[in-house]
């Protein structure tokens, strides 16, 4: 995770700065950061946050796609980012006892199967419960409404990291 800096720096930041100070906060997509670099200066960190998911917004399905496969799997005991290890960990995703992990891998494999990308979710608003229900929710989704579904979910988690980022 990327150090706490200011407004005003990442208004004064080259390209190459900025990306390199906020890529991270679009889970494994750095271009968001580089798009929304042009909408440079943010008055706000909610501007800031306007203009990254407007860049997400305008990009191919292709580029959305990518971006909600850069997710994790919840509960998954795999290498994840720092920041995608806090907010899973703070919804209590590290602590499953071996029927809720069976469960988690369960839906995260249906879940897979059905729309070809994981479950994303802004967990920091979630139990361990309200989880799992929105998985069965959801499952019921179709896929434009899944992936629109999927990117409000990024925006959000989004939001968090950049509050956390950005003083």
């Amino acid at each position: 995770m990327a150090v706490e800096t200011t407004l005003q720096a990442l208004n004064g930041m080259d390209a190459a700065g900025f990306v390199g100070t906020l890529g991270w906060v679009f889970e494994g997509s750095p271009w968001v950061a580089e798009r929304a670099f042009t909408a440079r200066p943010f008055a706000s960190g909610e501007a800031l946050h306007g203009a990254m998911v407007r860049a997400v917004e305008q990009a191919s399905r292709d580029e959305q796609l990518a971006l909600i496969r850069a997710h994790p799997d919840l509960a998954a005991r795999v290498r994840l980012s720092a920041s995608s290890t806090a907010e899973q960990a703070g919804a209590g995703l590290d602590r499953l006892s071996a029927d809720e992990y069976a469960r988690f891998q369960e839906l995260n494999g249906r879940y897979r199967e059905r729309f070809g990308f994981p479950f994303v979710i802004a967990v920091r608003h979630h139990t361990k419960s309200s989880i799992l229900d929105a998985f069965e929710r959801r499952l019921a989704h179709s896929v434009d409404a899944e992936i629109a579904t999927a990117l409000a979910e990024i925006a959000e988690i989004a939001r968090f990291r950049l509050q956390e980022a950005v003083r």
